[in-house]
């Protein structure tokens, strides 16, 4: 009896590998073996396939010995999103499907035992790796049809039953397809005029927002700092496709994709709380490790708020996804790699006693010191700006500051500029310039830096913040519309690097 080939896609992260399943009808006692490293999830799909068929009308062959074979064979299966190929390759090998109509074809679902088609996590990247591997098309169920839409080159149907699948399969009936990727209806962010005062804070806000720098705001309760925060993505430019696709799939796999599947062209705001674990920040979980918080974040904004409660591990943990912009997370079933290119946003109280009004304090000079203590050096030497906030102390005075339009024109101006500049060499911000080359082809003359020189000889500045006070200097001549930084936009990005000011 020939071997019957259907196409299914395992993930590993958010990267997908087309998997082959072979079916084999053979003599012996009547079981069914399922080979190539599955797991207990897809362990279970024997039954669920088993049933799903039956109930759907059709016949399971009983008297047979029925092989499965998963292959890579070395690579781990996980999920339930196998079902419907396991389905369809038991039922081309008893010929109720020709093996052509299997052929280029991935076959993504869970089965219910009554035949119903479930959705699965990761089917946006699953589509993607099939696409990528050649397949022409592909069966999904009804209800993931939205997630699936903004895939291109893929011919995407969608069935509600076993049996709809089967029927088209057999070139019986035809199914839906995936309407257009609708527009994004994700609501605008608040209003930056809504913040009153802080004018330090809101320019390092504007500062972090044109060039993609990362900032900590210190200041008593009820001054803005989460204000102030929320609105930061309103000041950053949409995401271009190729991003919010990144951002989607990883929404998929994560299982918090949006209803309706729509591609969201706003950068997201992502604000854990501190009693978050390490697995909810970084990622983890049992098996192939799921994306967390920082990689939920990606081309977005990370806001933790009363930075000094979370703790140590999990903010040291910070350190590589912001430098590098990726997040790995090594489990026993493998390793896994997301992306987290984010912008962090702190927000800490000056002391833990949190009064309205410094002259309220209880909390003796030892204990303010080693609570912001807690937010480690190496963690603050990654964070470009820092901005102190006071409390109001008359709203008629204060008045209204510019609005959200107003900073965003010149945001994504200098934003622009920076692109225009390091294009060629593949970089968009300042942020993701590499210190080498700020030092060498794009070199600011001796008088320029020498406030620079001054820090490090003082040991003031690490190496690494000298170049991240570079970044920040070649943002504010951007924002000023000038060609290069000179000494005084060095010392302006200084004073906002200064933890003492914070």
């Amino acid at each position: 009896m020939t071997i019957t080939r259907a196409y299914a896609v395992a993930l590993v992260g958010l990267e997908g590998h087309v998997v082959e399943i072979e079916a084999h009808l053979g003599h012996g006692m009547p079981r069914i073996h399922l080979l190539g490293l599955p797991d207990a999830s897809l362990n279970e799909a024997k039954d669920r396939v088993r049933a799903a068929i039956v109930n759907s009308g059709y016949s399971w062959p009983d008297d047979s010995k029925i092989m499965l074979a998963l292959s890579p064979a070395a690579l781990r299966k996980t999920g339930s999103g196998f079902d419907l190929a396991l389905a369809c390759a038991v039922l081309g090998e008893v010929g109720t499907i020709p093996q052509g109509q299997l052929d280029g074809t991935v076959l993504l679902g869970e089965l219910a035992l009554d035949g119903r088609l479930r959705a699965v996590r990761g089917l946006l990247p699953c589509l993607l790796a099939a696409r990528d591997a050649g397949l022409r098309r592909a069966v999904v169920p009804e209800a993931a049809l939205a997630e699936a839409a903004p895939v291109e080159g893929i011919e995407v149907h969608g069935a509600a039953r076993l049996a709809d699948a089967l029927s088209f399969l057999q070139g019986m009936c035809e199914l839906r397809r995936p309407a257009p990727p609708g527009e994004d209806e994700v609501a605008e962010p608040p209003d930056l005029a809504d913040v009153v005062g802080q004018d330090d804070a809101r320019q390092a806000i504007e500062i972090a927002a044109a060039g993609g720098h990362h900032v900590l705001l210190v200041g008593p309760p009820g001054t803005g700092k989460t204000m102030l925060a929320q609105r930061f993505v309103g000041l950053l430019p949409r995401l271009s496709p190729p991003e919010a696709l990144s951002l989607a799939a990883i929404r998929s796999v994560a299982g918090r994709l949006p209803v309706g599947g729509v591609l969201s062209t706003v950068p997201p705001f992502v604000a854990p709380h501190h009693s978050s674990s390490m697995a909810a920040l970084i990622g983890g979980g049992t098996g192939i490790a799921r994306p967390g918080a920082v990689s939920l974040a990606h081309r977005g904004v990370l806001f933790l708020d009363e930075a000094p409660e979370w703790g140590a591990s999990l903010l040291d943990a910070l350190r590589t996804p912001l430098e590098e912009g990726v997040v790995r997370i090594a489990r026993a079933d493998g390793t896994v790699q997301y992306p987290a290119r984010f912008q962090l946003v702190l927000a800490a109280n000056p002391c833990p006693c949190a009064p309205a009004h410094d002259r309220d304090c209880v909390c003796p000079s030892l204990v303010r010191r080693r609570y912001l203590g807690r937010l480690s050096g190496p963690l603050l030497d990654r964070v470009d700006l820092s901005a102190r906030m006071f409390p109001v102390t008359a709203l008629a005075a204060a008045g209204q500051g510019e609005d959200t339009a107003t900073v965003r024109a010149r945001v994504l101006a200098a934003r622009a500029a920076a692109a225009e500049r390091w294009g060629p060499l593949g970089f968009s911000t300042n942020a993701e310039v590499p210190g080498p080359v700020l030092r060498t082809r794009f070199a600011l003359p001796r008088s320029a830096v020498r406030p620079l020189d001054a820090g490090l000889r003082s040991g003031q500045l690490t190496a690494r913040g000298a170049d991240r006070a570079l970044r920040v200097a070649w943002t504010l001549a951007d924002l000023a519309g000038r060609d290069r930084p000179d000494a005084d936009l060095v010392e302006m990005a200084l004073f906002f690097r200064d933890r003492r000011a914070a």
